[in-house]
């Protein structure tokens, strides 16, 4: 279901990838530096989560600057919260490399408001970009440290903008409960040597899932 987000005087472009029974829990998906929604790995998992029953609405925000980013994607949590179509128990957030920044900026910030509500059940950050390509001084984990909702990293372990030992240092730091799961030999754009992207795919998409049905039940029982 396609449709158009306002966001202050434009809009934006999203899709609700929705499951054939009522959701009780959605995902807000969005994509990295250079690509929109429609990049493969996005349609991939969107389309995995709705075939298990988890609403996606995924979005497209061109703009490299991480504050406007995050601007965007507060304003689509707005609108799936106050949608009458879907009427969700909470959302996790989850972007792409910059759209995993943006995602964690907004849980942060949203956390800090006296109006947190628990709408906001966990971060998915796919290919977190923890520094710039060999640039290992400078890390963005300011707003890692500061979330205390569950995150799941999914990462490549060859990947040039997230190197190992620095996200599993910075993880060790957090104080939110979290996970790691390392694609074996992918790089940033979770290409691994020998492997097909579908293959790749598959195996971020169950990921993905999985710890999101664990994370909905440990707060549900």
């Amino acid at each position: 279901v396609k449709v158009k987000i306002p966001f202050g005087n434009k809009y934006l472009d999203a899709i609700f990838s929705v499951p054939e029974k009522k959701p009780t829990y959605g995902v807000v998906l969005t994509h990295g530096a250079g690509g929109d929604m429609n990049f493969p790995h996005l349609v991939s998992l969107a389309a995995h989560l709705a075939s298990h029953g988890v609403l996606c609405l995924r979005f497209t925000c061109k703009g490299l600057n991480v504050a406007y980013r995050s601007k965007a994607f507060k304003a689509v949590v707005e609108y799936l919260k106050l949608s009458d179509d879907y009427k969700l128990s909470g959302v996790f957030l989850a972007g792409r490399s910059m759209g995993s920044r943006a995602a964690a900026s907004v849980i942060r910030q949203l956390s800090q408001d006296d109006d947190d509500d628990g709408f906001i059940q966990g971060l998915v950050c796919l290919s977190y970009p923890l520094h710039r390509p060999k640039l290992l001084s400078k890390l963005r984990d300011e707003d890692l440290l500061l979330i205390s909702c569950p995150v799941l990293f999914v990462s490549g372990s060859a990947d040039e903008m997230c190197e190992k030992q620095l996200l599993e240092g910075v993880v060790s730091k957090m104080k939110a409960p979290k996970k790691i799961h390392w694609i074996d030999k992918a790089n940033h754009g979770m290409a691994v040597k020998g492997r097909t992207t579908n293959d790749v795919m598959e195996e971020i998409n169950a990921q993905v899932f999985s710890w999101l049905r664990e994370n909905v039940q440990l707060q549900h029982k």
